[in-house]
């Protein structure tokens, strides 16, 4: 029996997700789970029953014949991660959901209707070819050591003669990609796509572009970064080859036929863009000169462009992304500015912070580059302290095309700083003049912790900003020197910590498929994951992480997939431990 709600009383649903995002885009799972939660102005509120349905419209919800699936009334309490039992989700689709709950207190409304889209489910329908300039063409670039390379910027002009009924854009650029679509940003994601041992695994982005599109003319822009895709530091980091772009953007139209805009030989690239370099480690070089004005949108002469190369696959099974991307998600303003006794400035933001800066109106001097270097520390000279950074440079340069103002923040490069020392500047510039850019994945901050202890909350704060900015798509060690690897033994337990402040979980389900991606035939797991640094110790300590991550994610979250997904591999890890470092059932090594 159904009850209304009791008098005076609201009950809600709140929080809608299918596969712990609201409204994803480009989902791989066959059978997507879906979570909610209720809120009432009552106390003592219990989930008795619920019903899911699902339609191929927003406007198929009160038509019986055209529901995917109606789950029914269900008896039940549990309202995470329920799976859907419905017909075979078709690929590229776009579907809708809704869900109402019987309580304790009453019946709720339906939820607001949501939507989620489903990924390219077979590989053959991938007609798109991986390009690029497979050449080293500009000063000091080398396929080897300490080298510098520039972006490529790729273009590739089409025309919609009819009206457009939806739009996606499927896309993939190692290292990483920006993509415009007639000069306008596809995304608010930075170092898109997330990092993957590449030899093993390559994800691609979805993106809804239907909005983007004009009538007649259009085009779609691309800018490449090196990411991790194309290290530049020495034997110690992977160089799995120049920067590539895979993309495929399907329009339907309203008259039911549609087309496929993908990457090929028909494309143009140009490395000589204002980005003449970008390293995660070392910075990013902007020589404003070389700008390409209008390069990302129709009507641009791109005559003195080569036609892009066709170039291998990364060789990794190409994969829906399944954890969001990384984006600024927050800004801080700088507190003070020094001027030193040899003319150069020191910023302080007040925090450190990871992400980089951002120049607001700053009046700079033609051919005078304007320097920012970057560190945690001072000297009591204060100058920058920049021995914990090793052998990175993390230094950016902005180079003006004339005298007077620019704005300019970088594309492909972070760092992991609290001051900025400034060089190239003729006059005292202002602080509203800088930017703090704070980024890290994607997630929500779901706890906070006070006390009446400042110390204690200092701590916690330390430790909220510390977590946070080593989320690179994986959990890193650090964020600011020549390091910031995926290191398994900082999580082992810290991950269950951090699951109480952060909604982690597709970042942690994510590491785990990197652990396995990462694991050697003979079932080693390396220390760093993905490897980037390969590191088969054969140990217990470091690679305990992938366990405890699985096992967070099954208390913390409710989620057991990541568990039964990696079993067979973990257990391969435990036999190889058993034959090499245990004798009489006793670790006889563990470093």
């Amino acid at each position: 029996m159904l009850m209304t709600a009791c008098k005076g009383t609201h009950i809600e649903v709140v929080f809608p997700k299918v596969e712990m995002q609201e409204n994803p885009e480009g989902l791989a799972t066959l059978n997507p789970r879906f979570s909610w939660q209720l809120a009432s102005t009552m106390n003592d509120l219990v989930q008795h029953s619920y019903q899911i349905q699902v339609a191929a419209s927003e406007d198929a919800f009160n038509k019986e014949e055209e529901r995917i699936w109606d789950s029914g009334m269900v008896q039940d309490d549990q309202s995470v991660l329920i799976p859907y039992a419905g017909n075979e989700l078709l690929s590229g689709e776009t579907y809708y959901w809704r869900v109402k709950v019987v309580t304790n207190q009453g019946e709720t409304a339906w939820s607001d209707v949501q939507h989620w889209s489903m990924a390219l489910l077979d590989q053959s329908e991938w007609q798109a070819k991986w390009i690029g300039e497979d050449a080293l063409s500009n000063p000091g670039e080398t396929a080897e050591g300490n080298t510098r390379l520039a972006a490529r910027y790729l273009r590739k002009s089409f025309t919609t003669g009819k009206e457009v009924k939806r739009a996606m854009l499927y896309i993939s650029g190692l290292g990483s990609y920006e993509a415009y679509l007639n000069g306008q940003r596809v995304s608010d994601d930075v170092f898109a796509p997330t990092v993957s041992w590449y030899p093993e695994r390559v994800y691609y982005n979805v993106y809804p572009v239907t909005s983007l599109l004009q009538k007649e003319d259009n085009l779609l822009g691309v800018k490449l970064g090196n990411g991790r895709f194309f290290g530049m530091r020495g034997s110690d980091t992977q160089v799995f080859g120049l920067p590539r772009l895979l993309a495929q953007l399907k329009i339907e139209y309203n008259d039911g036929t549609s087309e496929l805009i993908v990457s090929d030989n028909s494309w143009k690239v140009s490395s000589k863009g204002p980005i003449i370099a970008n390293n995660e480690y070392d910075g990013e070089e902007y020589d404003a000169r070389l700008e390409m004005e209008g390069w990302n949108k129709t009507g641009f002469d791109d005559a003195g462009w080569k036609q892009a190369d066709v170039m291998d696959a990364p060789g990794g099974e190409l994969t829906a992304q399944p954890n969001p991307n990384i984006r600024v998600m927050e800004e801080i303003q700088p507190v003070h500015i020094t001027r030193l006794e040899d003319g150069k400035f020191i910023l302080d933001m007040g925090q450190n912070m990871v992400g980089w800066l951002r120049i607001n109106n700053l009046k700079g001097k033609k051919d005078q580059p304007v320097t920012l270097r970057f560190a945690e520390l001072l000297n009591p000279d204060s100058t920058l302290y920049l021995a914990n950074i090793r052998s990175a440079k993390v230094t950016d340069s902005y180079t003006p095309a004339a005298d007077g103002s620019f704005s300019w923040e970088p594309s492909f490069v972070y760092h992991g700083f609290r001051f900025v020392e400034i060089t190239g500047l003729n006059e005292q510039p202002e602080l509203s003049q800088f930017t703090g850019r704070v980024i890290y994945d994607q997630m929500e901050t779901t706890g906070q912790f006070e006390t009446s202890s400042e110390v204690i909350n200092q701590i916690f704060r330390n430790a909220y900003w510390g977590i946070r900015g080593n989320y690179r798509g994986m959990p890193t060690d650090c964020p600011q020197r020549d390091e910031r690897q995926g290191w398994l033994g900082d999580r082992a337990t810290g991950c269950f910590g951090e699951a109480f402040v952060f909604n982690n979980a597709l970042l942690y389900s994510k590491l785990a498929q990197d652990i396995e991606d990462s694991q050697s035939p003979e079932g080693s797991v390396s220390v760093v994951s993905p490897r980037y640094w390969t590191i088969y110790n054969d140990d217990v300590t470091w690679p305990a992480a992938w366990f405890y991550a699985a096992k967070m994610l099954w208390q913390q979250y409710g989620d057991t997939a990541p568990i039964k997904k990696h079993y067979a591999s973990m257990k391969r890890y435990l036999e190889r431990i058993q034959e090499v470092s245990m004798q009489d059932g006793i670790l006889t090594k563990d470093t």
